[in-house]
């Protein structure tokens, strides 16, 4: 079965083609990131109007990129939300349109769960059941999987993700847009000078609240004389804090549903430090941690492909209609 994945959630369009023995046939990616850089954040208008730009190119050159054409697809997978609607009404109706054009099946994704099931894509993939931690600018959520559409929800943010917090927090230090890689780019130069707090840790549960955190860094950084020097012993605290809080909380939860796998995606996935604090978690525990290569951390459409090829092969398909839902939980999917 071979499905073209389409992504646009947010200020990527994406497109990927996916077989069910063959793997990945094919991605491509267009980022939107230096359009927004200047407003410094996304623009959901500019957002959409970009997507409508660059999706159709797209689509044409991952189909020449893997050799095949339109006749040869059996499905189409679309990120169908959480994202924003404007954006993702621009996917649903593509993909929707595509697929009565080409009278083949399509399938509304579910943007985490694509995340979720990138590490998938890996060589040596993870096997279930296992604890994932999805971490990005929209969301922070703690999972038991013991399947596709299995989920059980652990805990979550109440506030801020951690994506929405390391951007906040490079807004406060002039870094610009995207926050996040820049905030750990300075973290590189700091040193351990600022002891800051790892929020919620001090209480049971698995919920996560980085609100505290970011007045904590503003506070510091209000009281500082603001050098370079200073700047980036607050990126390196901020980053510790928020590292340490997610290996407390993931160790947490490892140990309150005795698995001994750890999956770690979504777009603050990519941070080194993050990564090497879970890791060693991991370790400890003897468990162990799986996360996707760096180029499926952020989002892409060889997730929604994947998430997409597994759904339609077990019969699931989307009735004809233009599915999107900014908001949508994803303990309410359907299990295979």
């Amino acid at each position: 079965m071979y499905v073209l994945g389409i992504e646009t959630s947010c200020d990527e369009t994406a497109v990927a083609i996916y077989h069910a023995q063959k793997g990945l046939l094919s991605h491509v990616l267009y980022s939107q990131a230096d359009t927004h850089s200047e407003y410094g954040g996304v623009v959901p208008e500019i957002a959409s109007r970009d997507h409508i730009r660059k999706l159709t190119p797209l689509i044409k050159q991952c189909l020449s990129d893997s050799g095949l054409s339109s006749n040869t697809l059996d499905g189409i997978a679309y990120t169908a939300g959480p994202g924003l609607m404007g954006a993702l009404l621009v996917g649903a109706a593509t993909a929707r349109s595509l697929a009565w054009t080409w009278q083949i099946p399509a399938i509304a994704v579910h943007h985490m769960e694509g995340h979720l099931l990138a590490p998938m894509l890996e060589a040596t993939p993870p096997e279930f059941p296992f604890v994932a931690l999805l971490i990005s600018g929209g969301h922070s959520l703690l999972i038991e999987v013991n399947g596709i559409g299995q989920y059980k929800l652990l805990g979550e943010s109440l506030d801020d993700a951690a994506g929405e917090a390391f951007d906040k927090t490079a807004k406060m230090l002039e870094l610009g847009y995207p926050g996040g890689p820049r905030l750990a780019k300075l973290a590189e130069s700091g040193q351990p000078r600022f002891n800051f707090p790892r929020p919620m840790t001090d209480r049971p549960g698995l919920d996560f609240s980085f609100s505290g955190l970011k007045t904590f860094t503003l506070n510091t950084l209000q009281n500082s004389e603001k050098t370079e020097q200073d700047k980036a012993d607050i990126a390196y605290a901020f980053q510790q804090a928020m590292a340490e809080t997610l290996a407390i909380k993931c160790k947490r939860a490892l140990q309150l549903t005795g698995l001994k796998t750890l999956v770690i995606a979504g777009g603050v996935s990519a941070n080194l430090a993050i990564r090497e604090s879970l890791i060693s978690m991991t370790q400890q525990l003897g468990a162990q941690a799986y996360f996707p290569r760096h180029e499926f951390c952020t989002d892409n459409a060889a997730m929604i492909a994947y998430a997409g090829c597994q759904r339609l092969s077990a019969g699931q398909t989307q009735d004809l209609e233009i599915f999107a839902r900014p908001r949508w939980p994803i303990n309410q999917l359907l299990s295979l």
